[in-house]
Protein backbone atom coordinates (compact mmCIF):
# COMPACT_ATOMS: atom_id res chain seq x y z
CA UNK A 1 0.00 0.00 0.00
CA UNK A 2 1.32 3.26 -0.84
CA UNK A 3 2.05 5.84 1.95
CA UNK A 4 -0.26 8.61 2.37
CA UNK A 5 1.59 11.80 3.96
CA UNK A 6 -1.45 14.57 5.18
CA UNK A 7 0.99 17.65 4.99
CA UNK A 8 -1.57 19.46 3.45
CA UNK A 9 -4.65 19.14 5.37
CA UNK A 10 -2.76 19.80 8.70
CA UNK A 11 -0.99 23.04 7.22
CA UNK A 12 -5.05 24.29 6.23
CA UNK A 13 -6.15 23.10 9.61
CA UNK A 14 -3.15 24.97 11.51
CA UNK A 15 -3.53 27.58 8.97
CA UNK A 16 -7.15 27.94 9.76
CA UNK A 17 -6.87 27.97 13.57
CA UNK A 18 -3.39 30.84 13.42
CA UNK A 19 -5.92 33.07 11.09
CA UNK A 20 -8.65 33.09 14.07
CA UNK A 21 -6.49 33.86 16.31
CA UNK A 22 -5.54 37.33 14.44
CA UNK A 23 -5.20 40.38 16.81
CA UNK A 24 -4.44 37.93 19.55
CA UNK A 25 -1.25 39.14 21.93
CA UNK A 26 2.42 37.76 21.45
CA UNK A 27 2.63 33.58 20.75
CA UNK A 28 -1.34 33.02 20.99
CA UNK A 29 -1.63 34.62 17.34
CA UNK A 30 1.92 32.74 16.10
CA UNK A 31 2.00 29.08 17.69
CA UNK A 32 -0.94 26.45 16.56
CA UNK A 33 -1.17 25.43 20.00
CA UNK A 34 -0.99 28.34 21.92
CA UNK A 35 -3.57 29.41 19.45
CA UNK A 36 -6.00 26.73 19.63
CA UNK A 37 -6.69 27.08 23.07
CA UNK A 38 -6.83 31.06 22.50
CA UNK A 39 -9.13 30.53 19.79
CA UNK A 40 -11.47 27.82 22.12
CA UNK A 41 -11.48 30.03 24.48
CA UNK A 42 -12.60 33.18 22.19
CA UNK A 43 -15.19 30.61 21.24
CA UNK A 44 -16.39 30.00 24.43
CA UNK A 45 -16.44 33.94 25.42
CA UNK A 46 -18.26 34.54 22.22
CA UNK A 47 -20.87 32.00 22.91
CA UNK A 48 -21.47 33.37 26.36
CA UNK A 49 -21.80 36.93 25.94
CA UNK A 50 -24.30 36.96 22.83
CA UNK A 51 -26.78 35.73 25.84
CA UNK A 52 -24.68 38.89 27.96
CA UNK A 53 -25.06 41.29 25.25
CA UNK A 54 -28.97 41.18 25.43
CA UNK A 55 -29.07 41.68 29.40
CA UNK A 56 -26.84 45.13 28.74
CA UNK A 57 -28.92 45.90 26.27
CA UNK A 58 -31.87 45.63 28.06
CA UNK A 59 -30.71 46.68 31.28
CA UNK A 60 -29.36 49.91 28.73
CA UNK A 61 -32.59 50.48 27.63
CA UNK A 62 -34.18 50.95 31.27
CA UNK A 63 -32.19 52.93 32.96
CA UNK A 64 -33.01 55.73 29.37
CA UNK A 65 -37.06 54.98 29.95
CA UNK A 66 -36.43 55.46 33.62
CA UNK A 67 -34.13 58.83 33.00
CA UNK A 68 -36.87 60.20 30.38
CA UNK A 69 -39.81 59.06 32.77
CA UNK A 70 -38.13 61.23 35.74
CA UNK A 71 -37.09 64.39 33.37
CA UNK A 72 -41.04 64.50 32.08
CA UNK A 73 -42.33 63.82 35.46
CA UNK A 74 -40.28 64.26 38.91
CA UNK A 75 -42.92 62.30 40.21
CA UNK A 76 -43.06 59.15 38.50
CA UNK A 77 -40.65 56.02 38.38
CA UNK A 78 -40.06 53.52 35.85
CA UNK A 79 -41.69 50.47 37.59
CA UNK A 80 -44.79 52.68 37.82
CA UNK A 81 -44.03 54.20 34.21
CA UNK A 82 -44.55 50.70 33.03
CA UNK A 83 -47.43 49.32 35.21
CA UNK A 84 -49.29 52.33 33.77
CA UNK A 85 -48.43 51.30 29.89
CA UNK A 86 -50.17 47.79 31.09
CA UNK A 87 -52.98 49.22 32.41
CA UNK A 88 -53.36 51.25 29.34
CA UNK A 89 -53.15 48.64 27.28
CA UNK A 90 -50.01 50.10 25.29
CA UNK A 91 -47.77 47.78 23.98
CA UNK A 92 -44.39 49.22 23.21
CA UNK A 93 -40.92 47.33 24.23
CA UNK A 94 -37.89 48.85 26.02
CA UNK A 95 -35.77 49.05 22.97
CA UNK A 96 -38.39 51.05 20.95
CA UNK A 97 -39.37 53.38 24.38
CA UNK A 98 -35.72 54.08 24.83
CA UNK A 99 -35.44 54.77 21.00
CA UNK A 100 -38.52 57.44 21.33
CA UNK A 101 -36.91 59.14 24.45
CA UNK A 102 -33.79 59.98 22.90
CA UNK A 103 -35.23 60.68 19.34
CA UNK A 104 -38.51 62.24 19.80
CA UNK A 105 -39.37 63.58 23.44
CA UNK A 106 -42.19 64.91 22.05
CA UNK A 107 -44.16 61.33 21.36
CA UNK A 108 -42.13 59.98 24.82
CA UNK A 109 -43.85 62.68 26.89
CA UNK A 110 -47.38 62.33 25.17
CA UNK A 111 -46.84 58.46 26.07
CA UNK A 112 -46.00 59.23 29.74
CA UNK A 113 -48.88 60.87 30.11
CA UNK A 114 -51.10 58.01 28.66
CA UNK A 115 -49.69 56.14 31.04
CA UNK A 116 -49.76 58.60 34.00
CA UNK A 117 -53.39 59.22 33.35
CA UNK A 118 -54.04 55.41 33.36
CA UNK A 119 -52.54 55.29 36.90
Amino acid sequence: MSRVKGGTVTHARHRKVVKAAKGHYGARSRNFRTATQSVDKAMQYATRDRAVRKRNFRALWIQRINAAVRSVDETLTYSRFINGLNLAGIEVDRKVLADLAVHEPEAFGAIVAQAKAAL
